[in-house]
């Protein structure tokens, strides 16, 4: 029955990685959408070592123990495996090691089950192996070396061959006190003579670890020495003292020591730092929510963003890449192995043995739930291994040695478990254990479908550009369908190329460093295919290729050939031109100068934001200029002749739209510090907004500039809008206002002003087409960052005439 059964669980087990592996050699063709590309075919000699050294194991199981337990092996094979496999999609060199090492931790597992099983030179030699482990873990305060070559000396070793001591002491401090505990019958917490040897021994270790700035080890060092002691004398206190006891080292350590400070601070706020200190945490989690509920796919995630990916944020690797369903199905298998170790602990045949199991399964599930947790923010970064699953030779022989202790206590063959006068410290065990877990699947949960859109929207994810190499993007077009920003290349270079730089303040970029802007940005869903196409499709592109669908193209309500005059007109002038259909709103031409060449960022992008000039802002829609006499025709057509209060003229400017934001969909803003109306900025598609009533009859439109999309399945869609037509002033106040401001021999008026705020002088310029025009109703907005009434009014006559005889 056992046999069967472990061999059943193993030949799942070796299905699922037979399926992973495949689908690791195929993914370059999923991700470049061809055939024509160059297959992954290393990592099936990882594979099919897996397969021979479990075989190995699994015959030498079945000769030697008869009695155990069938869960244990197949689960650890399969989390080995998955580790195994993950690793070579992440870095063959480290693959390939990681394969040497699983290699040399099951041959030591086999040839371990053919040794006597009794286990009493374990607990005769416990000083012994205990005080080896303490001398060599010492030996790296001398010779320590770390293999990156930064960070903590913990290693041992040359020529390419590296152990980590610390990684074995875990496990002999678990049988040290396991066996010093298991020959004090009735041990008390008041027994402190009996303690003492205990307490010194757990604390030169914890001390060796400090100096090695070690603390994820010594943490779990904490946690084990608590956890046993606390099942050999059943006084919750323990468990009390010591979260006490680590949260004041937690503190004291926060002021005192630079690595617990910048962790600390990491985990409350790494939003803070992303870039910096924070940046690895950040990543894991972005990684997390890229990975969703069903996740991108073998092979087809960026988790290599995420630094020490093959050991320390291996869980964010495989949350990203077999998503939450995978994220829970591993949180299972470790919850398995805790589970059966339990099972084994309660039915050892001595208290040696019980103990060492429990303690086993603390080792295990501390060690899991520290890192996990450190993966998803629920608890500070500690740098330790996922047992089985990360990188390291060391943490992987380990772990294959206490699979190897556990599965000989729990071949029990005929013998009788012995007694155990209160089982409630071995359920509190447990129930501390599965609320971990549980806590920590909850977590996942939370990154990866409830802040999952949030944070894959961030600027600063970098797999939102990585996938932009390998779908193309949606272009942005003007109204007479001639291209503005475009995408170039082949599957795998795609590249954003801007035909019309002048635009960049309005259309703005998406570039992989400098994230996205303008219209980019706003229009980012129909762009990148996430939004217009059908749901089926992008369900289907999502679960095959782990991205969206091709992105849409945009038409927007521009016009290139006056926009084209307004630029060169503008040229280095400071300031901005509206040319807007004052009856739809639809924006004609938005000029913003200074401006910048996004296709240059890779070599100004970061002068560019430093620029004092700052060529980055829309002054359209995100410039703020004094009012001053601007909007004087207005005031004249709501007041006449008489002089408004203050409160009646922010009555009026509220109507106006003046005291918030245009509802336009790209980046616009209003002016939120000035109260006092006479301090009022407004920004020039605020005011075109205002003017458009005098050329409009006294009706305001809402504004307009992406007009339509480009859907596979219904063609060009036009984009919803509010279509909100706001009556703000009569008609024919509006009408009769514009009257004395009418251009000699034109079909339109216009209005000069100035006003100067910090010694700098702005000019105002607004204009539109007369009431009785019988073409298209235009207002035009020019404001300029010096005094220069002539160069705003020859923008006026050359792009209103142009604009009214197309």
């Amino acid at each position: 029955m056992h046999d069967a059964t472990q061999s059943r669980l193993l030949r799942w087990a070796a299905l699922f990685l037979f399926i992973q592996s495949t689908i690791l050699t195929l993914s370059p063709a999923v991700r470049e959408r061809t055939w024509d590309v160059d297959y992954r075919f290393m990592h099936w000699l990882g594979f099919f070592a897996w397969i021979a050294l479990m075989a190995l194991a699994h015959r030498a199981t079945i000769k030697q123990l008869p009695e155990r337990d069938p869960y244990l092996l197949p689960t650890a094979a399969l989390l080995s495996g998955w580790g195994l496999l993950t690793i070579w999609r992440l870095d063959e060199t480290f693959g390939l090691r990681q394969t040497a090492w699983l290699a040399v931790s099951v041959i030591v597992f086999i040839f371990a089950l053919y040794l006597p099983q009794n286990l009493f030179f374990l607990r005769r030699y416990k000083y012994v192996l205990l005080s080896g482990g303490l001398f060599i873990t010492a030996l790296t305060l001398l010779f320590g070396i770390n293999p990156l070559g930064i960070g903590p000396h913990l290693w041992l070793g040359c020529c390419g061959v590296y152990f980590q001591p610390s990684e074995p002491l875990k496990l002999l401090l678990v049988i040290y006190l396991s066996a010093y505990l298991a020959d004090r019958i009735n041990i008390r917490l008041s027994s402190l003579p009996l303690l003492v040897p205990t307490l010194v021994v757990t604390g030169i270790s914890l001390l060796l670890l400090l100096v090695q700035r070690d603390l994820g080890t010594a943490s779990i060092f904490v946690f084990i020495f608590t956890i046993i002691i606390f099942l050999a004398t059943g006084k919750r206190r323990v468990l009390l003292t010591t979260v006490l006891f680590l949260t004041l080292a937690l503190v004291i350590g926060y002021f005192f020591i630079d690595i617990i400070r910048v962790r600390v601070d990491g985990w409350i706020n790494p939003w803070d730092d992303p870039s910096g200190n924070s940046y690895q945490i950040v990543q894991s989690i972005l990684a997390v929510a890229n990975g969703g509920t069903i996740g991108r796919g073998p092979g087809l995630g960026s988790p290599l963003l995420v630094p020490v990916a093959i050991s320390d944020f291996i869980f964010a690797a495989i949350a990203e890449e077999s998503g939450l369903v995978g994220s829970l199905g591993l949180l299972v298998a470790i919850w398995l192995i805790l589970a059966r170790g339990l099972i084994a602990a309660l039915r050892a045949v001595d208290r040696f043995r019980r103990y060492l199991a429990a303690g086993i399964v603390t080792y295990f599930g501390i060690q899991s739930l520290l890192i996990i947790g450190g993966n998803l923010r629920l608890l500070p970064l500690t740098g330790v291994t996922l047992p089985f699953v990360s990188y390291g030779g060391s943490s992987l022989l380990t772990s294959f040695i206490a699979l190897f202790l556990l599965l000989v206590i729990s071949n029990l063959a005929d013998s009788e478990p012995a007694p155990l006068e209160d089982p409630r410290p071995y359920s509190i065990l447990g129930g501390i254990l599965a609320l971990g877990l549980a806590a920590v699947a909850l977590t996942s949960a939370w990154w990866a479908i409830v802040r999952s859109p949030d944070l894959l929207s961030r600027t600063d994810n970098a797999r939102r550009s990585i996938a932009d190499r390998y779908v193309p993007r949606g272009e942005l077009i003007d109204r007479n369908n001639e291209p503005i920003n475009i995408t170039e290349g082949e599957s795998g270079t795609y590249n954003r190329v801007y035909l019309y730089p002048d635009l960049a303040p309005i259309t703005g970029y998406t570039h992989p460093i400098f994230g996205q802007a303008g219209l980019e940005a706003t229009l980012d869903d129909y762009l990148r295919g996430l939004q217009g196409n059908p749901a089926s499709l992008i369900w289907w592109d999502h679960l095959l290729y782990g991205t969206p669908p091709p992105g849409l193209d945009i038409r927007l309500s521009l016009d290139l050939a006056l926009q084209s005059q307004t630029d060169q007109m503008l040229g280095d002038h400071a300031g901005s031109v509206i040319l807007m259909n004052a009856e739809t709103g639809e924006i004609l031409v938005m000029a913003s100068h200074p401006t910048y060449d996004p296709n240059k960022l890779d070599d100004q992008g970061n002068s560019l934001s430093q620029d004092l000039d700052a060529p980055l802002v829309n002054r359209a829609t995100q410039g703020l200029y004094p009012i001053g006499t601007a909007l004087k025709p207005l005031v004249q057509a709501e007041f006449g002749k008489q002089q408004p209060t203050e409160s009646e003229l922010k009555v009026f400017y509220q109507k106006l739209g003046l005291l918030q934001a245009p509802a336009i969909n790209m980046p616009a803003t209003f002016d939120v510090e000035n109260s006092a109306i006479q301090n009022l900025r407004i920004s020039p598609l605020q005011a075109s907004l205002a003017i458009s009533g005098l050329s409009n009859h006294g009706v305001m439109p809402t504004p307009r500039i992406a007009m339509a999309v480009d859907t596979p399945e219904q063609g060009w869609v036009v984009l919803a809008a509010e279509n909100k037509l706001v009556e703000v002033m009569q008609v024919k106040a509006a009408d009769e206002a514009v009257l004395p401001f009418i251009v000699a021999g034109k079909p339109y008026w216009s209005y000069i002003s100035q006003t100067s705020k910090d010694k700098t002088t702005f000019t105002w310029l607004t204009a539109g087409t007369i009431p009785d025009w019988g073409g298209t109703p235009l207002v035009l907005v020019v404001t300029l960052e010096e005094s220069n009434s002539s160069l705003a009014e020859r923008i006026r006559n050359t792009i209103l005439d142009a604009a009214i005889n197309q």
